[in-house]
């Protein structure tokens, strides 16, 4: 029988061996997303995969936030994080820069998340949207790839946050084989 395991025996790193860690050549970009339990999740999820930086766009709420801290938990004390207001702008700023854009999204052409192989030595943007209307259309087509998470139930999408720790923890794993 597996005993669970304390805190103390996970062997996480301080902040400072955080900072200090080569990070997964990955960039979050947040598009105006609206729930702050979305947006700690997703510094959680980049605390956890060692992501190079975080972009909060639009009207993305920016930390310090009490909700942002009750589901990132001091995450947003280690991952690098930016404000910016125009989505677009970023992308195009990123674009170049050399960084691949890959939109999240459900859209024509699309590749599908299982049949997306990331190149090494190249970074990448994974660009969610807001929880109802998506990634902008104008960012979907400033984008190099749109990336679609395959679904295979009777609803349409994925909580943001989910759909970003499934997407980091796919490219993360490819990229790290």
């Amino acid at each position: 029988m597996s005993r669970k395991l304390k805190n103390s025996e996970l062997n996480r790193k301080s902040v400072t061996e955080f900072k200090d860690s080569e990070k997964t050549p990955l960039i979050i970009v947040l598009d105006n997303i609206r729930s702050l339990n979305n947006i700690g999740s997703v510094f959680r999820t980049a605390d956890a995969f060692l992501v190079q930086k975080i972009y909060l766009c639009g009207i993305t709420a920016k930390p310090p936030h009490r909700e942002i801290q009750k589901t990132a938990l001091g995450a947003t004390d280690a991952v690098v994080w930016e404000y910016v207001e125009d989505t677009i702008t970023l992308s195009r700023k990123l674009k170049q820069e050399g960084v691949h854009l890959c939109a999240i999204e459900q859209a024509e052409d699309a590749v599908m998340l299982n049949d997306f192989i990331p190149e090494k030595g190249k970074t990448y943007a994974i660009i969610f949207g807001n929880e109802v209307k998506g990634v902008q259309q104008e960012v979907v087509s400033e984008s190099d790839t749109v990336i679609e998470i395959p679904q295979f139930g009777t609803k349409h999408s994925l909580n943001i946050s989910v759909s970003c720790g499934v997407v980091v923890w796919d490219l993360f794993s490819k990229m790290n084989v």
